[in-house]
């Protein structure tokens, strides 16, 4: 069983910085595409970046966010620069299922899920 954990949420105000990270267990990376999706409160869950092969990212985020994974730690990374207080939201990291590199930029290609950590962004 896939298990996704989250952590580097927190408080930061507007052009700061954060890192999430997303310890996966269970089973090793490979090429399994993985994404982190983003959800405000009365908004829709939305994607913000995700890496296959190669990484991709949401028009809101390109050149402020980026997305890494180290497969030796079975982890990826979301390093957010130049925050904003529109980019607060819990944060999501999720995995396709097994042997799907390609990054898909909707909540239902993706099989697991973390429990979230929450991003808050102040003015």
């Amino acid at each position: 069983q896939v298990q996704l954990v989250e952590s580097g949420g927190g408080l930061v105000q507007a052009g700061g910085s954060l890192r999430l990270s997303c310890a996966a267990s269970g089973r090793t990376f490979g090429t399994d595409a993985m994404g982190w999706f983003r959800q405000a409160p009365g908004k829709e869950r939305e994607f913000v970046a995700g890496i296959g092969l190669i990484p991709a990212y949401a028009e809101s985020v390109k050149g402020r966010f980026t997305i890494s994974r180290d497969n030796a730690k079975n982890t990826v990374y979301l390093q957010m620069n130049s925050l904003k207080p529109e980019d607060s939201a819990v944060y999501y990291c999720a995995r396709r299922a097994l042997n799907m590199d390609m990054v898909v930029d909707v909540p239902e290609g993706y099989r697991y899920w973390g429990q979230g950590t929450q991003v808050t962004v102040s003015s």
